[in-house]
């Protein structure tokens, strides 16, 4: 899977060993490989958030080289920090819809780096020829991912529900 770069972000593969690295312990440094070379990175305790649920899922999803496809981890150019994870949720559907989810730690919230990672993931994702519609839903209540959405062009297309966040927005962008 490619590595993929924004102005203030490297976005790294989602890993088998990153995944297992988190699930024992708290803050940890793991030395990712890069195209310039092995790159150590921080993962602090808040990382990746609401997503640390679905990390043993995640194990069983790797593929022959150790990664969950085309999902990232958001890391920063400067400093070398994850702060966010990044993925599609699955496979395209017989109508080449693709689902995403994101996050990012709270500390970066309000400084533009959610709508850069998903810029680039969701352009990323276009790339393939089986993705004709990216799609992506939000608490109804979260309008900070709201407006990421609406700044890469995405548009309202319907609710949802979840068990957990409630009533949802149904997004969608064709490529």
């Amino acid at each position: 899977m490619p590595l993929l770069f924004t102005p203030r972000l490297r976005l790294l593969p989602l890993t088998r060993a990153l995944i297992i690295a988190r699930l024992e312990g708290e803050d940890f440094t793991l030395t990712c490989d890069t195209p310039d070379g092995p790159l150590d990175v921080f993962f602090p305790a808040a990382w990746p958030g609401d997503p640390l649920g679905a990390f043993p899922f995640y194990l069983t999803q790797t593929d022959r080289a150790g990664e969950v496809p085309e999902n990232f981890v958001a890391v920063t150019r400067v400093g070398s920090r994850a702060i966010g994870q990044l993925g599609s949720k699955g496979r395209p559907n017989a109508a080449g819809e693709l689902e995403i989810g994101y996050g990012l730690n709270p500390e970066v919230w309000g400084q533009g780096l959610a709508t850069e990672a998903v810029g680039a993931l969701v352009a990323h994702l276009h790339a393939r020829p089986d993705v004709q519609t990216v799609t992506a839903q939000t608490a109804i209540h979260n309008r900070a991912s709201e407006r990421v959405l609406e700044k890469l062009g995405f548009a309202r297309t319907g609710r949802g529900w979840d068990k957990e966040d409630g009533e949802l927005t149904v997004w969608a962008q064709r490529g």
